[in-house]
C-alpha cells in the first residue's frame, strides 16, 4: 500500500508547492511509482508538472464534489513514474460545497481509496489555509511534511499548525504523524536563518531534515517551463538539494 504524505503549511510563500513537485518528481526518478494530488485551488502543482489547467476536463473538484472517479481524472505526466490528479480554479468553491456533505472531512480519503494500492508514494499539495481541503488532506495522509521558510515570521504560525494537526489526529486520523520539517529559502550568509533553524530544532527534536533548500533563481524559473527544477536545471544547487532531501526522506522510511 502506498504511503500518503501531505505537504502543508497554512502560511503561503514557504516553498510548499515547489517541495511537492520536486519531491514527487525525484521519487519518480528513483523508480518509485508516485502520484501527486493537487488540492490547492491555485493549481500550481498541476502546471508545475506541465499540465495545462485550462485544458483539464475533470479535476480534483469533480472528484470531491461530483463523485467523478479518481481514475477518470488521472493524468500521466511527461516525467518518469509520475502521475497527477490535477486541480483548477473550480476547486475554489469546494470549501463551501464540502461543508454541506455528510462525511466532508473524509471525502478525499474515500475518493482515492481505489488508487492507494497502485503507488509507492502519494504526495498531496494542500492549500495555504486551515480550511476543509487541508483537513481532507490531513485525514487522508499517513504523515505530514512541513516546509518552513528560514525567517522569523515562519515561526509565528507553528503553534497553530501543531494544534490543527493534533486536532485532526485526535478526531479523525489517529495514525497521522509528522514526517519532518524542511527548511526552505535558506541563505547561509544570514545569521537569522540559523537562529530560526535552532529554534525549530528545539520545537521538533529529531524531526527536522538536515538538507536545506537554498534560495534559487532556477526554482523561480522552472514553473514557467512546466518542469520541476530537478529536470529543468539538473545541475543547479536547488536541484541537488531536492535530490539530497529525497534521499534523506527515503532513508527515514
Amino acid at each position: 500500500m502506498g504511503k500518503i504524505v501531505a505537504v502543508f503549511n497554512q502560511k503561503g510563500g514557504v516553498g510548499k508547492t515547489t517541495t511537492v513537485v520536486n519531491l514527487a518528481a525525484a521519487l519518480g526518478q528513483k523508480g518509485k511509482k508516485t502520484l501527486l494530488i493537487d488540492v490547492d485551488p491555485q493549481g500550481n502543482s498541476t502546471s508545475g508538472v506541465g499540465v495545462d489547467k485550462s485544458e483539464v476536463e475533470y479535476s480534483t473538484y469533480d472528484m470531491l464534489i461530483n463523485s467523478v472517479s479518481a481514475r477518470a481524472i488521472l493524468i500521466e505526466t511527461q516525467f518518469k513514474n509520475l502521475s497527477i490528479l490535477p486541480a483548477n480554479m473550480n476547486l475554489a468553491g469546494a470549501e463551501i460545497e464540502l461543508a454541506e456533505l455528510e462525511n466532508r472531512n473524509r471525502a478525499l480519503k474515500k475518493a482515492i481509496a481505489t488508487l492507494v494500492m497502485e503507488y509507492d508514494y502519494i504526495i498531496i499539495d494542500c492549500p495555504p489555509s486551515l480550511g476543509l481541503l487541508s483537513i481532507n488532506a490531513l485525514v487522508a495522509a499517513d504523515t505530514l511534511i512541513v516546509p518552513l521558510q528560514c525567517e522569523y515570521y515562519a515561526l509565528e504560525g507553528l503553534s497553530q499548525l501543531v494544534n490543527t494537526v493534533r486536532a485532526v489526529k485526535n478526531e479523525y486520523n489517529p495514525r497521522l504523524e509528522l514526517e519532518g520539517v524542511l527548511f526552505t529559502m535558506y541563505d547561509s550568509r544570514l545569521k537569522l536563518n540559523q537562529q530560526v533553524i535552532d529554534e525549530v530544532n528545539k520545537y521538533f527534536p529529531g524531526k527536522t531534515y538536515k538538507t536545506y533548500i537554498p534560495r534559487s533563481v532556477k526554482i523561480a524559473e522552472s514553473p514557467s517551463y512546466g518542469e520541476p527544477v530537478i529536470y529543468y536545471e539538473k545541475y543547479s544547487k536547488a536541484s541537488f538539494a531536492y535530490k539530497k532531501f529525497t534521499d534523506e526522506f527515503l532513508k527515514r522510511q
